[in-house]
């Protein structure tokens, strides 16, 4: 099995490209265009099977469906969907792999694409990309022994039309092949001097891999003095790994400000990004919120048999003084994390989604 990397193109091997949508919702070889019915069906009533007659499903409200479901082994390459940007948060994705009856992927549709908040802006990263309008892509590398199964649920009140491709190989997994996960946490608001928790509960050998936030601040002044520490095997009170503030974990510094300007400065590169700074309106935008995300790509964390990770909420007292009286302020900030990362299998159950209305983002 491959990985990231140009390289691997010119590798030999046994893979077979298969591929998932509407128009071929099994990945069957040869199945791609045969659809009689869909979508579609009706503007191609003129051109027949092979035009375009079922590009998308029909979500209804509460409808939990498989994308895809796959006989291994094999490995999911990429991922593109698309639904509105408003119904980001109203979406779940999930992933289950071999037999499994619990995900070991369950996370807001936008949020898995680093696009947690209403506002949607492009982003221009090794395994996320997001492209005008609302185009989510993966390139996660999601290797699977026995076999594979994705949903998306619809927790809104309305129907809506999904469009989707998955793109897979089949070909031989190792035995000593990792499991991709990822979950969602949010604290709304997160108690006077806690920490917000990214990941906890994982047994097993793995890497962790990346780390997406959508912040909401509730006070005014600099919010990002929080360390985020990566518990692992046999720590206890104290980590082996300790950041030294919010910004710079996200690998910005200096309170993410323009080069030459004390204002936010929104970015997106290979590993790391600030794509969504929501500013107050004034009328009724009141809150800054940001959007933030860190690939461990090329700097894994690795665990032999267990990992947490936590983010502090932390600002400044009497900011924007620079005086003797200065001191941290815990924040009660609304946090919402998504954690990602490779383990072995079994894996233990995720913490439970909150319900859809303690999802929404308003």
């Amino acid at each position: 099995m491959t990985g990231f990397g140009l390289e691997s193109l010119c590798v030999g091997g046994s893979a077979v490209s298969r591929s998932i949508t509407p128009e071929n919702p099994t990945g069957e070889t040869g199945g791609g265009g045969r659809a009689t019915t869909g979508t579609g069906a009706e503007m191609a009533r003129d051109l027949g099977p092979g035009w375009k007659i079922s590009p998308s499903i029909l979500l209804t409200s509460g409808e939990r469906r498989d994308l895809a479901r796959i006989e291994g082994p094999g490995v999911i390459r990429h991922l593109w969907i698309t639904v509105l940007a408003e119904q980001l948060r109203t979406f779940v994705l999930r992933f289950y792999w071999n037999d499994s009856d619990y995900p070991s992927v369950e996370v807001p549709l936008g949020d898995f694409f680093a696009s947690g908040l209403k506002t949607i802006k492009q982003i221009d990263s090794i395994p996320v990309t997001v492209n005008p309008k609302c185009a989510l892509n993966c390139w996660w590398v999601m290797p699977f022994a026995e076999g594979c199964r994705v949903e998306l649920e619809n927790l809104s009140p309305d129907d809506a039309y999904v469009y989707y491709q998955l793109d897979y190989t089949l070909e031989d997994v190792s035995k000593d092949s990792l499991y991709f996960h990822a979950s969602f946490r949010r604290s709304n608001p997160l108690p006077y001097q806690q920490t917000h928790t990214i990941l906890d509960g994982v047994t097993g050998r793995g890497r962790y891999v990346g780390t997406y936030i959508a912040w909401g601040v509730n006070n005014s002044g600099w919010w990002g003095e929080g360390e985020v520490k990566a518990y692992i095997d046999d720590d206890t009170e104290f980590p082996t790994i300790c950041g030294t503030g919010t910004e710079d974990y996200f690998l910005g510094s200096y309170n993410f400000e323009k080069f030459d300007a004390e204002e936010y400065c929104e970015f997106t590169n290979s590993y790391s990004g600030l794509p969504v700074v929501e500013k107050p309106d004034g009328v009724y935008r009141s809150q800054m919120r940001f959007g933030m995300y860190r690939w461990h790509v090329l700097d894994p964390i690795h665990f032999t048999n267990r990992i947490r990770v936590t983010i502090q909420a932390l600002g400044w007292r009497n900011w924007p003084s620079a005086g003797p009286n200065r001191r941290y302020l815990p924040l009660q900030d609304d946090i919402a994390s998504t954690a990602f990362w490779y383990q072995t299998l079994p894996s233990e159950r995720l913490q439970p989604l909150p319900c859809r209305d303690d999802l929404e983002i308003n």
